[in-house]
């Protein structure tokens, strides 16, 4: 059974950063490709940044040049440095690993950590 367990959100200014980290048990993060979603009120859960196991980057559009994925893969953990803040940016912030279902990454695993909360006010 995978474990993802998600921290390091709070209420921060717009403009303001913060630091998730994403840790797991019953898998080696080393081994996937890990992503971050998140999921604002009313909307569905969206896909932010992705991190593939050679260390490749993506992101969304609206977080690129803000946001930065990274992993270490000894501490099975994978983080989300976000800078420069904005009130949209205000989710509850989730982990999974991913995986390509025709040219889309869809998560992998089943389970679903608690996510963080990020709010950012105005």
């Amino acid at each position: 059974q995978v474990q993802l367990v998600e921290s390091g959100g709070g209420l921060v200014q717009a403009g303001g950063s913060l630091r998730l980290s994403c840790t797991g048990s019953g898998t080696r993060f080393s081994t996937n490709t890990m992503g971050w979603y998140r999921q604002a009120p009313g909307k569905q859960r969206e896909l932010v940044a992705s991190i593939l196991t050679g260390g490749f980057t993506n992101y969304a559009d609206s977080v690129k040049g803000r946001f930065s994925i990274s992993r270490d893969n000894p501490k099975n953990t994978v983080y989300l440095q976000m800078n420069s803040l904005k009130p949209e940016d205000t989710a509850v912030y989730y982990c999974n690993g991913l995986r390509n279902s025709g040219g889309t990454y869809i998560p992998l695993f089943n389970s679903w950590g608690q996510g963080t909360q990020v709010t950012v006010s105005s």
